[in-house]
């Protein structure tokens, strides 16, 4: 388990640099006392381990930005991912305020030699309006984050999936899988959703894509509260999967189920460096008593089972 004495902690998301797992992970002081404030004022931090249950914090990565800049109110959720040239590249969410107090959120990216020393590169992705929501469009934020980064399986650059949301249909079912392609990592195009609105889902929060045993899968997140109005009240929400062809989709979004036991949210896959198994970490979101968790887990098994994504 991952927990802080003075710090609540939720998403986050790894890397592996061949000796160790890298944690990087959303936290904010317990001295706000309200964990639902947490948002704005989180910074990333950073954790290492050999076994992804022992781990040791080391020196944090970002904190939010100079007044003025796109991440200048908090950073968030992210994906960490190698340039070829040994480069590490990590791509963020940076949120700020617009002009009429909504919440902004765009892309960005910073780079380390070593997954230690973090250097800011600036902004390289907001939301299109040609395919997604602009701002103050009826939902509660302006949704553009949570970059999963990934290699096109073809050798064609790099994709980063997104949660954002489409610019059409009812305002509870826009969740999209938001799209950029880059060259080289550093310049991005936006470019139409991988997926389609209508799918039962306000938002699809903290994506990736992996393959298990054959089979791939899109998972993401998304509480009861989010999902669209047809769905409420049949699910209580957590982490989901979603069968896919590829990396790139198509995504079975109406056909996917919770995979997260109760009171889990933003689950991850991360595969064991000298089995080749797969682990399912997730952090705490709510207690037996209702109160807010903010610790990860230790991993849990994953198995797929007719076709099914099974943890635990």
């Amino acid at each position: 388990m991952f927990a802080l004495p003075d710090s609540w902690v939720w998403d986050f998301w790894t890397a592996d640099d061949g000796e160790r797992y890298h944690l990087f992970f959303l936290f904010a002081s317990r001295a706000l006392h309200d964990p639902d404030a947490r948002h704005f004022r989180a910074g990333i931090g950073h954790a290492v381990s050999t076994d992804l249950t022992t781990w040791t914090r080391v020196e944090d990565a970002l904190v939010h930005g100079e007044a003025g800049t796109f991440d200048d109110v908090a950073t968030w959720t992210g994906s960490v991912i190698r340039h070829p040239d040994g480069t590490w590249y990590l791509f963020y969410t940076g949120t700020s305020f617009a002009a009429s107090g909504s919440n902004m959120q765009r892309v960005g990216l910073a780079t380390s030699p070593d997954l230690f020393t973090w250097t800011r590169q600036g902004m390289v992705a907001e939301a299109d309006p040609r395919w997604y929501e602009e701002l103050d469009g009826g939902w509660n934020d302006w949704a553009f984050r949570d970059p999963w980064v990934f290699a096109d399986p073809g050798g064609d650059g790099w994709h980063l999936l997104v949660t954002a949301r489409g610019s059409t249909g009812p305002i509870d079912d826009r969740g999209v899988a938001g799209h950029c392609w880059s060259p080289d990592l550093r310049t991005w195009e936006v470019r139409p959703p991988a997926s389609e609105v209508g799918q039962g889902f306000g938002q699809l929060e903290v994506m990736h894509t992996v393959e298990v045993d054959g089979q791939w899968f899109l998972l993401f997140s998304c509480l009861g509260k989010d999902v669209s109005d047809a769905r409420k009240g049949t699910t209580p929400g957590g982490s989901w999967a979603a069968r896919a062809d590829g990396p790139l989709g198509p995504f079975d979004l109406a056909g996917a189920e919770v995979i997260s036991p109760p009171g889990l949210y933003v689950g991850r896959l991360v595969q064991l460096r000298d089995t080749g198994e797969w682990r399912f970490l997730a952090f705490v979101d709510q207690e037996p008593d209702g109160s807010f968790g903010g610790r990860i887990i230790d991993p849990l098994p994953v198995r797929v089972e007719d076709g099914r994504l099974v943890v635990g």
